[in-house]
């Protein structure tokens, strides 16, 4: 027999294709944060890897994964901001933290040049019009 056969290896392939389809959007951010959930959709994705910054429960805030002191935030924003085409910033806070809090990053990521801010939540919240929430999300 002079043939090779490749279907053993297709398959394998495939299976690594499917587990890199699902392993790679749990990479973006690693910072565990109990997120509020509501009843907002989805934004779209872009092209670009967005930028996130969050706000952990005892307040830390980080940019992407780099923990950064309050007074430092604008400063590093103007510095991402003028390397960036896209002026999209996520906002992940935890549910503990206080709206203070969250007004107070959200000025400094305004000064810092992001004018489109992001709030991410998770899905599955009370719509807070009656309805119950959709199954599923």
């Amino acid at each position: 027999m002079a043939e090779i056969n490749v279907t053993p290896m297709v398959d394998v392939m495939l299976v690594l294709l499917i587990i890199f389809m699902v392993a790679a959007p749990l990479l973006t951010v690693g910072v565990p944060v109990e997120l509020p959930k509501t009843a907002a959709s989805s934004l779209p994705n872009e092209a670009e890897e967005p930028l996130t910054v969050t706000i952990a429960a005892d307040g830390m805030v980080m940019i992407q994964t780099t923990e950064v002191p309050m007074d430092e935030l604008t400063p590093r924003l103007q510095a991402i901001a003028a390397e960036r085409s896209d002026d999209r910033i996520f906002l992940r806070a935890d549910g503990a933290v206080p709206y203070d809090t969250v007004a107070k990053v959200m000025g400094a990521l305004n000064r810092g040049g992001f004018s489109s801010i992001g709030l991410v939540t998770d899905a599955g919240g009370p719509a807070l019009d009656g309805t119950a929430p959709a199954a599923g999300n």
